[in-house]
């Protein structure tokens, strides 16, 4: 997400309980996050790791998408634990309503996805209409770009959508 409202230095590996003690400080281990994410991540579940996005490109094990108005993370590699805690992980941030703030924190964060995908929607649209557009291609390369909100879930719908965007495919190479 753009803007990050309120930002809290996150833990990859647990120090907490005597998990890891020795990645309270290491730099590798601490992450910037929003404390909704944050939050939802500190459950017990959590604390034999994620994927390390610094070291293993989500986009190469993860499937992302909105279906209707849930997210579907999809594990490109069954039985591998960390990319299917990660996938929960994701899935909670989008979708945990166990409270009233994560309710609202939720439905926030799936509104801002919605609305990024309607962008991309709505160029590829124009794209249809005008292929030969250089805006229009910038536009969506800007979009496709992995520091773009939501990126992962832009991208892989491209991919998804090979056949009728051959020409966008050099933007979205894992």
């Amino acid at each position: 997400m753009k803007e990050l409202q309120d930002p809290n230095v996150e833990h990859l590996l647990p120090h907490k309980n005597g998990k890891y003690p020795e990645r309270k400080f290491d730099w590798e281990n601490l992450f910037w996050s929003c404390s909704h994410c944050n939050g939802v991540k500190n459950s017990g579940k959590y604390d034999d790791g994620i994927l390390d996005c610094c070291k293993d490109d989500p986009e190469k094990v993860l499937s992302f998408s909105l279906v209707n108005d849930d997210v579907m993370i999809t594990i490109l590699n069954l039985g591998h634990e960390i990319q299917e805690r990660t996938a929960l992980l994701i899935t909670e941030v989008f979708s945990l309503k166990n409270t009233g703030m994560r309710t609202y924190r939720s439905d926030q964060r799936l509104k801002l996805l919605q609305k990024e995908m309607n962008i991309l929607y709505k160029q590829l649209e124009k794209l249809h209409r005008n292929p030969e557009s250089k805006v229009i291609m910038q536009m969506i390369k800007s979009l496709l770009s992995r520091d773009s909100a939501f990126a992962a879930f832009k991208r892989c719908y491209v991919r998804e959508h090979v056949n009728e965007y051959p020409q966008l495919q050099k933007y979205v190479r894992i």
